[in-house]
């Protein structure tokens, strides 16, 4: 094909073309890590600079980690920090489990009734029964004040288990029927040539399933009434959106100011996730694009 004839795409881009994508690349990342700088900013800063600057403070002058001494010394942050981590680890791992269960069983066509069973799982995606019909079920269930509430009620999701079915379906049917044919059950299939092939979908339903758990109250909120057993994302929503004040932050001597202490406990609810997400990354557009296409 003469170079005149070249499709569009396959044309290097003017040098011009190249200056601005990079500003409008650098302006919209500049915009995203703006507040993150502000809010780490606001969580060291003393009482002096922080009414300086209106409340938000990019740059701290005089660092100071009160914030953080005060939100750990008193143990209600830390015992909802630790309530998180073990509740993201734990619904995160059954929901994978239950996730894969269930999408490899529906992408097997021999599967009998597996297409009634799939527009059960869709149909939840369309219309929710509502708060008090999930109250309900989980108060006859038992379920009423135990960390059980914050993981089964959102077990599965349905986006979570088309994604994955629709990977299931497009690996080669050739490679498992040969697997069935040396002897090989459907649980020695999934777990020695379906799952070491679907790493990438995988990692990234995990991390799905691993934000939605770590940044869920709503569970909490309806199912919890003991307030030791709230979640960080619970305690983050009652003291920095509805300005309550942590007991033992409150009866502390030298308490850090209002502010530094509400940034700080927003940093601790952000950085556990960012430090997963750099871990996860590479396989995140991968594993989305082929789950979606895939089948």
């Amino acid at each position: 094909m003469p170079r005149s004839e070249r499709p569009a795409w396959m044309e290097k881009p003017s040098t011009p073309g190249l200056v601005a994508k990079g500003a409008v690349l650098l302006g919209v990342t500049l915009l995203v890590i703006y507040p993150f700088v502000g809010v780490l900013g606001t969580s060291l800063s003393d009482e002096v600079q922080i009414a300086r600057s209106g409340g938000f403070v990019l740059l701290p002058t005089n660092p100071t980690f009160d914030a953080y001494r005060a939100i750990f010394d008193g143990g209600t942050v830390t015992r909802a920090l630790l309530i998180s981590v073990v509740v993201t680890a734990i619904g995160t791992l059954a929901s994978v489990c239950a996730t894969i269960g269930m999408a490899y069983g529906l992408s097997r066509r021999e599967v009998t009734g597996s297409r009634i069973i799939l527009m059960v799982a869709l149909f939840t995606m369309l219309f929710n029964p509502g708060i008090i019909a999930n109250f309900l079920l989980v108060k006859e269930l038992g379920l009423l004040n135990t960390f059980g509430a914050l993981v089964l009620p959102s077990l599965v999701s349905a986006f979570n288990l088309v994604v994955l079915r629709s990977f299931f379906m497009g690996l080669p049917g050739e490679l498992l029927e040969s697997a069935r044919m040396d002897g090989a059950g459907d649980l020695r299939i999934l777990v020695r040539i379906v799952l070491p092939l679907s790493k990438a979908v995988l990692a990234v339903v995990s991390l799905f399933y691993a934000v939605a758990y770590w940044n869920a109250f709503f569970n909490a909120l309806l199912y919890l009434d003991d307030t030791e057993k709230w979640p960080l994302p619970l305690i983050l929503r009652s003291f920095v959106l509805q300005g309550r004040t942590l007991e033992s932050i409150a009866s502390s001597e030298a308490p850090a100011p209002v502010q530094a202490i509400q940034m700080a406990v927003l940093v601790v609810a952000i950085v556990p996730i960012l430090l997963v997400y750099p871990f996860l990354q590479r396989y995140f557009t991968k594993g989305v694009l082929t789950g979606a296409i895939k089948g």
